[in-house]
């Protein structure tokens, strides 16, 4: 068998294993050391690249930002923010037909901007909103598919693991890639809003409104978020201005979440060690599955795969843009069935090299922020579709009352507003990258 053939008959090796439930990082590690084992024709060859591949994958520096980002995710979780941005929002949009499932959904937005984790912000708003959205009378469809939705936020709303990651694997630059997914962050937010309405309005009868809060009283709510507004300025715009880099940005972020936690008096020393020890465990998950990663994505270089690929499409009399919609709609199949963590450490080291062959008539460095926002997003789909919706599982688990169908249903008009922005941002690339520009320009000599 060619060096070729094993790499294509590793990907339903790997994917048979994934559905038998084996973890998705030992999957990885096992069908790339087997397949490193045949081409290189010895399994202690392996052993010998395996000494390099991992120093090589862990001594970069730029993954000390996951460990810290998590670790501020956490703090955040127990300063009780999100429920003041929950109580904020819904002082301002509370009267509105469908107000509170917005309310949620701005919630979800500001926490995501200093949580960076879409499970943690669909986990810990779902806390704050359902029992209010169900004392509201929000059926349990609505309430459980707009929580699912809003935690995909999470992603793209800068700061975000996966944005980091995507950065590090496709070699882009992290702040740059932060500027860019925060307007398609906002236009998220906005279309899970605009779905809510049409919703209400079709089912008059889904929710009752809540009464309308004074305006002192709505300034006073207001204020309560201030220590979101001061981290989210104090670590973004810090990145942006080019007051701190990325890792810095992050450490600065988990100590104001801290001082926040503090001040609320939900940080003692129990919740602390809770918080390093939920930290530790989650950045070994990640590092676990970005070895496979990396072992699985050496096994596929030393095949050619990658470069095989990149010159057979670009040999091809196809349009570029028909080649983007085939992946795109291969990153929503395999959103189904995988992880989103997983899917982009798999994927992005292979599909990345061939899209960027291809020409899309912008700069080499433009196409790797707008492919990667286009990534991130059709990934985020996958975190609310069957049958591996991490947050509808999650968002369901805290609502027994509804049936798994029920919370798949709710979430099917969020889904359908995610591909309608795809389609946007696919047609309109400036929309993306507006923002990088005038960032630049104004960064200009």
């Amino acid at each position: 068998m060619s060096d070729i053939a094993l790499a294509l008959w590793s990907f339903p090796v790997l994917l048979a294993l994934v559905f038998l439930r084996a973890p998705i990082a030992l999957a990885m590690i096992a069908v790339g050391v087997g397949g490193t084992s045949l081409v290189m024709g010895s399994p202690m060859m392996v052993l010998n690249q395996s000494k390099t591949l991992i120093y090589g994958t862990f001594s970069t520096y730029s993954f000390s930002i996951i460990p810290l980002f998590l670790l501020m995710g956490q703090f955040a979780t127990l300063s009780g923010m999100s429920a003041s941005l929950f109580r904020a929002a819904e002082a301002f949009l509370g009267h509105r037909r469908g107000g509170v499932a917005m309310s949620a959904i701005g919630a979800c937005a500001g926490f995501g901007a200093i949580c960076g984790s879409s499970l943690a912000t669909a986990a810990t708003m779902g806390q704050t909103a359902l029992p209010e959205m169900k004392r509201y009378g929000y059926p349990g469809s609505l309430s459980t598919g707009a929580l699912a939705a809003g935690g995909t936020l999470g992603i793209l709303i800068p700061p975000s693991v996966i944005l980091v990651i995507y950065a590090i694997l496709a070699e882009q630059n992290i702040e740059k890639l932060f500027v860019a997914a925060l307007i398609p962050g906002l236009l998220a937010a906005l279309g899970y809003a605009i779905a809510i309405s049409i919703w209400v309005r079709v089912s008059p009868g889904a929710a009752r409104v809540g009464p309308r809060v004074r305006w002192p009283d709505r300034m006073a709510a207001l204020a309560r978020v201030w220590p979101v507004m001061v981290i989210f300025l104090a670590v973004v715009g810090g990145i942006y201005a080019g007051i701190f880099t990325p890792t810095e940005a992050a450490a600065v972020g988990a100590a104001g979440t801290a001082i926040a936690a503090l001040a609320a008096r939900q940080l003692d020393l129990a919740r602390l060690k809770h918080a390093i020890y939920a930290t530790a465990s989650s950045s070994a998950m990640i590092f676990l599955i970005i070895l496979g990663a990396g072992i699985y994505n050496s096994f596929l270089a030393l095949t050619q795969l990658p470069q095989e690929a990149s010159a057979w499409i670009g040999a091809q009399d196809v349009s570029p843009w028909i080649v983007l919609a085939a992946v795109l709609v291969m990153y929503l199949v395999f959103g189904c069935v995988m992880d989103s963590l997983s899917m982009v450490l798999l994927t992005v080291p292979i599909i990345y090299p061939v899209m960027r062959v291809l020409d899309f008539g912008m700069a080499p460095g433009e196409f790797g922020l707008w492919f990667g926002i286009l990534v991130l997003i059709v990934v985020e789909v996958g975190l609310i579709t069957p049958p591996v919706g991490m947050n509808l599982f999650i968002i369901n688990s805290m609502d027994p009352d509804t049936p798994i169908g029920q919370t798949y249903r709710g979430a099917l008009p969020f889904v359908i507003t995610d591909v309608l922005r795809v389609i946007v941002l696919v047609a309109f690339p400036a929309i993306t990258l507006w923002l990088v520009r005038l960032v630049d320009a104004l960064g200009a000599p």
